[in-house]
C-alpha cells in the first residue's frame, strides 16, 4: 500500500507538474517522501523511520521497529522519463528485515517479500547476465563479468537491478562504491524471500539499522554463483591491496 501510493504520486508529478530534469527529480523526491511520511504517521505513529529524504534520528537505534524507505530510488531515471526507477519500503524489527516492498511504477509492478515467488531457475546453456549501472559501473564489475563469462545488462536504480535478479531477468548484481541502507533494504528483503544469495562483497551479511546508514556494497545472485562471484571479488581486491 505504501510503496504503491508513493509510486502513483510520482507518476502524477511526472505527468502533471510540467517540470523537467533536476527540478522534476527534486519534486518527485519531495512528493513521494510526503506521501510515505504521512501514511506512516497515520498508521504506524510509534515506529521509527530512516529515509533518504528526511533527517535521521538516533532514536531509531533503540527502537524495535524501523521503516527504512527510499521514496524515489533512481531519481535520474525518473526525471528522464524512463521506467527503471522504484519506491522502496522495508520494515526492520529487532535486528532483522521482516518485510520489503519495491514498487516499479513504470511497469505497474509491486514486489513484496511476503508474496514473492522463488527466483526462477536459469535456462540451461544460456549466457549469464550481470546487472550494471547505466552511468557509473563500479570497477569490480569487470572481474566479476570475466569470472562468469557474463554479458552486462545496464539498468537504472538499485531496486530495479535487484528486482531483475529476483525476476530471473539477470543472474546477478554486484555493487561496490557507495550506497546507503535505503538503497538496498527493501529489495534485499525480497531477494532473501526469493531464495537468493545476499551479502556484502566480502561475503559477510548485510546488516541494517546501523548508527551510520552507509552500506556501500552488496552481492545478489543465484546461490550457485555466489562462490565464483565472491572469489572473483576477493582476487580483485587482493590485487589492489
Amino acid at each position: 500500500m505504501l510503496a504503491r501510493a508513493a509510486g502513483e504520486e510520482l507518476l502524477r508529478v511526472r505527468r502533471e507538474s510540467g517540470l523537467e530534469g533536476k527540478e522534476l527529480g527534486n519534486a518527485g523526491d519531495a512528493a513521494a517522501q510526503q506521501v510515505l511520511a504521512a501514511m506512516l504517521a497515520e498508521h504506524r505513529p510509534d515506529d521509527a523511520v530512516l529515509s533518504e529524504e528526511a533527517k535521521d534520528s538516533a532514536a531509531r537505534l533503540s527502537a524495535d521497529r524501523v521503516w527504512i524507505i527510499d521514496p524515489l530510488d533512481g531519481t535520474r531515471e525518473f526525471s528522464e522519463g524512463r521506467a527503471d526507477w522504484a519506491v522502496h519500503v522495508a520494515l526492520w524489527e529487532k535486528g532483522e528485515l521482516t518485510l520489503g516492498v519495491v514498487a516499479i511504477p513504470g511497469e505497474d509492478l509491486v514486489l513484496s517479500s511476503a508474496t514473492v515467488a522463488p527466483a526462477p531457475e536459469p535456462t540451461e546453456g544460456a549466457t549469464l547476465t550481470l546487472a550494471v549501472s547505466r552511468s557509473r559501473p563500479p570497477a569490480v564489475t569487470e572481474p566479476v563479468r570475466a569470472a562468469l563469462d557474463a554479458e552486462l545488462t545496464p539498468m537504472g536504480s538499485a531496486g530495479v537491478k535487484i528486482a531483475a535478479v529476483v525476476r530471473g531477468q539477470v543472474d546477478a548484481y554486484v555493487h561496490a562504491g557507495g550506497q546507503y541502507e535505503w538503497d538496498s533494504a527493501a529489495p534485499i528483503a525480497i531477494a532473501r524471500a526469493a531464495g537468493l544469495h545476499t551479502s556484502r562483497v566480502d561475503g559477510t551479511p548485510l546488516v541494517y539499522n546501523g548508527s551510520d546508514p552507509y552500506l556501500p556494497d552488496l552481492v545478489v545472485c543465484r546461490p550457485a554463483l555466489a562462490p565464483r562471484i565472491l572469489a572473483a571479488i576477493s582476487d580483485y581486491t587482493d590485487g589492489d591491496s
